[in-house]
């Protein structure tokens, strides 16, 4: 026999969930933020704009924790099942990955300002596809979870796989340039480094569609390539 909850818990966890969502989704805008003032740092060659994405990451590490705290409390309180316990899961996991985004942008932050002391690099601006191909993935992986879009969210993996190729495709532009300038050579690892760092955003955008999928439909599509036969 199935053990109904009474309505006021139902509605307690229902508020409890909201809020945690509501965390989510600050956290999620606070490194979308970061993420612009890290590039905006590289191609504009402001060096405040590294300070303040750096600077702000520790608001986004304390609503990590916050998510983290808040998500166990209300796995111990109400004690949720099936798809309420999937919300929960998959929500404290998408805030390790937006944790994970911010740090590729203090990353970015870190060797873009860098670059602003030395001389302008013709070839910053060959990133310039590749940031827009990561942010657009992963703002499409945040409205995919906030909306519940499985459709989105299934497609955001083979557009992971295009970033993965454009990356590659710079890294392979940069090493033939630090041949042919071999005096830029630390600049050029910076931004073969900046390359790799949001290919990495792409990686947990992807991450993220993937919980989306789980959550709403109780399918777990990590490494289909190993999945059992």
């Amino acid at each position: 026999m199935m053990v109904r909850r009474p309505p006021h818990i139902l509605r307690e966890f229902d508020r409890a969930l909201d809020a945690l969502r509501a965390d989510t989704l600050m956290m999620a805008s606070l490194a979308d933020r970061n993420l612009q003032n890290a590039m905006g740092c590289l191609f504009d060659r402001n060096a405040d704009l590294c300070s303040v994405a750096i600077v702000d990451e520790r608001e986004v590490d304390a609503l990590e924790k916050k998510i983290d705290s808040d998500g166990v409390d209300i796995l111990l309180r109400y004690q949720p099942m099936a798809s309420d316990l999937r919300q929960v899961v998959s929500t404290m996991k998408l805030g390790a990955n937006l944790e994970r985004i911010a740090d590729q942008a203090v990353n970015i932050a870190k060797r873009s300002s860098k670059l602003t002391l030395e001389p302008e690099l013709d070839d910053a601006i060959s990133l310039g596809p590749l940031f827009l191909e990561a942010i657009g993935l992963f703002r499409d992986s945040i409205r995919a979870f906030a909306d519940g879009d499985v459709i989105l969210a299934r497609t955001l993996r083979e557009r992971d796989r295009e970033i993965d190729q454009l990356n590659q495709a710079i890294a392979d532009n940069l090493t033939k340039r630090m041949a042919e300038q071999p005096d830029r050579i630390p600049d050029l690892i910076h931004l073969l480094f900046i390359a790799r760092y949001l290919e990495r955003v792409g990686d947990h955008a992807k991450n993220i569609g993937e919980e989306v999928v789980y959550t709403t439909e109780a399918e777990d599509i990590r490494h289909p390539e190993n999945a059992f036969a």
